[in-house]
């Protein structure tokens, strides 16, 4: 018999694809919780099924969650609620974080079951740098919007990390490519079911080969960080010494440079006091 539950809120990360996957203290959760928020019923009862429990079930998303939180806070009091997505960690692209929010405002007691990330899966498998990264969810639809976004990304120094669709795959492909340059870059899909794939290459390459043949199942893309900058010259350095001289002493400009291009800042600070000896 499943041990009781303390009341408040659990945040259960459920399989991606294989539910073998599911942890055993998620299955124990699961299974003492006194109701659910799911996604969708219908998926969350195949995963019931397959540890064989059933539980009382109540359906939290984007079209209703605004309308059915407070009831869930105000149970979280007496109950243990647990909350899923469909698949992977709920919060990840779901507006799962505005319940725990609520519940940490109400003081609940608010308890994470860790397990499958998409996010994280299809970075393993890429082979693209995993040291530092963003997670930008889905991209605007509309080319332009899309476009704008990603000149948001172009200087970061990150591997970034993308879901799309595969009827848009292709166009969004060839419009990171565009506006952050012909990067190595992975398409990650039906990760941990029978049909797993990643393929790599640069984005056009990719973009190319998606054209018409657009891939079915949920997609994760994943691209590389930008290359090396090239280092500034003199002349850039020496311009942006004096442009910050304007506003800033000698060590602030110095600093501020050196942080900027990569220069070395005691150089930067004995150029800095000449020039404000002229």
């Amino acid at each position: 018999m499943a041990q009781p539950l303390a009341p408040g809120l659990y945040i259960v990360a459920t399989p991606i694809g294989n539910l073998g996957d599911l942890s055993p203290r998620a299955a124990a959760i699961l299974t003492a919780a006194d109701l659910i928020a799911v996604e969708d019923s219908r998926v969350t009862a195949k995963l019931l099924q397959h540890i064989g429990i059933k539980r009382p079930m109540l359906p939290y998303h984007d079209h209703n969650a605004d309308k059915v939180r407070p009831g869930l806070i105000a149970r979280m009091a007496s109950e243990a609620i647990a909350l899923v997505s469909d698949a992977g960690t709920p919060l990840i692209s779901d507006p799962g974080y505005k319940l725990v929010r609520d519940a940490r405002a109400a003081g609940h007691n608010i308890v994470t079951i860790p397990g499958p990330s998409a996010v994280i899966a299809a970075l393993t498998l890429s082979g693209l740098p995993t040291d530092r990264f963003l997670f930008a969810g889905f991209l605007p639809p509309k080319a332009k919007a899309r476009t704008d976004m990603l000149a948001e990304f172009k200087a970061l120094r990150a591997t970034l990390v993308f879901y799309e669709t595969g009827p848009r795959l292709s166009a969004m492909l060839a419009d990171v490519a565009a506006v952050l340059g012909n990067r190595e870059a992975a398409v990650a899909r039906e990760i941990s079911k029978a049909y797993e794939e990643c393929v790599t290459g640069s984005l056009e390459e990719l973009s190319a080969r998606y054209a018409d043949a657009p891939p079915k199942g949920e997609i994760v893309v994943i691209v590389g960080p930008p290359g090396e900058a090239e280092a500034a010259s003199a002349e850039d350095i020496e311009a942006a010494l004096q442009e910050a001289m304007k506003t800033a002493s000698p060590a602030q400009a110095a600093g501020a440079v050196a942080r900027a291009l990569g220069a070395d800042r005691k150089a930067l600070y004995a150029r800095a006091l000449e020039l404000q000896g002229k």
